[in-house]
């Protein structure tokens, strides 16, 4: 079976939202605070705030 290089990133995006690796976010926010967690994921506040409701909803 062919694949494509989109369909490998979409493959391996699954596991993230906003770029970003979920496993990695849960372990940071546990020790850094909201600002940390944006500029170490190039995250805007506002994002942050979403993912962190996510993982709640989760």
């Amino acid at each position: 079976m062919r694949s494509s290089d989109k369909a490998n990133s979409i493959q391996s995006m699954d596991s993230r939202l906003f770029g970003v690796d979920f496993h990695d976010f849960i372990q940071s926010e546990q020790h850094n605070t909201t600002f940390e967690l944006a500029s170490e994921f190039g995250l805007t506040i506002g994002d942050v705030r979403k993912l962190k409701k996510h993982l709640e909803r989760s």
